[in-house]
């Protein structure tokens, strides 16, 4: 159907003439990358002719002419995990000042889909990768770096790949948890791990070991669990208590995990803090408004995406510039969740376990979910 009336779309030239400056002029005025290249005023008043008219640039006639796209693709693990929100806002937050739009793709942590939606990507032209699915060990990340791709990782890294990577700093925000708890007189302290598949299940778990053992106490409460999820951290208390209930503390690979805990602390019976104390980690939304509220290991997951994306745009102005990490410090926001022994405990005085020791692995659920409403000792306000 043809619309006789319609005006043609406004062109570059249009916009030139507009603003009383030569096409080259409002071409640089109107591209983020090189708009510093002329005075303040004329790119002031190219942009104002660009909007009375408008005028939308196009992108596609543009990259043909410069072989570049500016766009930049992101992938994350999970869109339900209330980590990565902030993280995508930090990653926008610098690149669309520079002139780049993101391409976000989710892969649902599974192997066959991330391999597509990264090949969706390249065929876009994307300039580079931002990539937060990173495992320990990754043959398609592997293969991205010696053919070229440039990528950033964010969150997670590969065991001995030169990638340049951003991450918070784990080991110090777990030392700081169990010393917290031992400062109120915990003395067994459990741990339920993230995978030990990836970077940051791997060094928190090393990092809880380091420091209860520094500080004299018992090691030998771990339990791994499958998957970064609530449901997750859920088996895996459950497997604690079935194994032993001498613990009075919860060191949580993160707060979907802290979540899981307590789920079952509902279901058995539990007190938080009363009975068992639990501290998660990242600080993702709303922990405060749970009740108890959850005390847990802040990480500034804005400026985690930041920092991403100016490595990145590093990357992509100088190919060959040396790999390098970045760790973000991490913070321990002590809420509710925590307090003193109620008593000193004796084995099996905990409800709902059965006494024992050891380190397990509980089978994931791959579901990230948000906490359930009612049926439990806290809510969201």
């Amino acid at each position: 159907m043809t619309h006789p009336n319609r005006l043609p779309a406004p062109t570059l030239r249009d916009v030139a003439e507009a603003a009383g400056v030569h096409t080259a002029t409002a071409s640089r005025a109107l591209n983020p990358k090189t708009r510093q290249q002329i005075s303040a005023e004329t790119a002031r008043r190219v942009m104002r002719a660009a909007q009375a008219l408008g005028y939308q640039p196009n992108s596609a006639a543009r990259s043909l002419k410069t072989s570049r796209s500016s766009t930049v693709g992101l992938v994350i693990p999970d869109l339900t995990n209330p980590l990565f929100p902030p993280i995508v806002r930090g990653v926008e937050s610098v690149l669309e000042s520079d002139g780049y739009n993101v391409w976000i793709v989710n892969t649902d942590n599974d192997e066959d889909r991330e391999r597509a939606k990264i090949e969706s990507l390249r065929s876009r032209q994307v300039e580079g990768l931002i990539i937060a699915t990173a495992q320990l060990e990754h043959p398609l990340l592997r293969r991205l770096h010696e053919q070229g791709v440039t990528m950033v990782l964010i969150n997670r890294q590969v065991e001995n790949l030169s990638v340049p990577a951003v991450t918070g700093d784990d080991a110090t925000g777990v030392a700081a948890a169990v010393r917290h708890l031992a400062g109120l007189g915990h003395t067994r302290i459990a741990h339920l791990s993230g995978p030990l598949s990836t970077s940051t299940g791997r060094v928190r778990s090393q990092a809880f070991r380091h420091a209860v053992r520094d500080l004299g106490l018992p090691g030998d409460l771990t339990v791994e669990c499958g998957h970064w999820s609530e449901a997750d951290g859920a088996a895996a208390m459950r497997a604690l208590l079935a194994r032993t209930t001498d613990f009075t503390a919860v060191v949580a690979g993160n707060d979907l995990i802290a979540l899981g805990c307590y789920d079952v602390f509902a279901e058995r019976g539990l007190s938080c803090p009363d009975d068992v104390s639990v501290i998660g980690f990242n600080d993702m939304p709303f922990l405060d408004k749970l009740r108890p509220p959850l005390t847990t290991v802040a990480v500034p997951h804005h400026e985690l995406g930041a920092e991403a994306a100016r490595m990145l745009l590093a990357c992509i102005d100088e190919p060959d510039r040396p790999a390098r990490s970045v760790l973000l410090p991490a913070s321990l926001m002590v809420r509710g969740s925590t307090a003193a022994p109620r008593t000193p405990r004796r084995a099996g005085s905990v409800p709902g376990g059965t006494r024992g020791t050891g380190t397990a692995r509980v089978p994931g659920n791959s579901a990230a979910t948000m906490p359930a409403a009612g049926g439990r000792p806290h809510t969201r306000q």
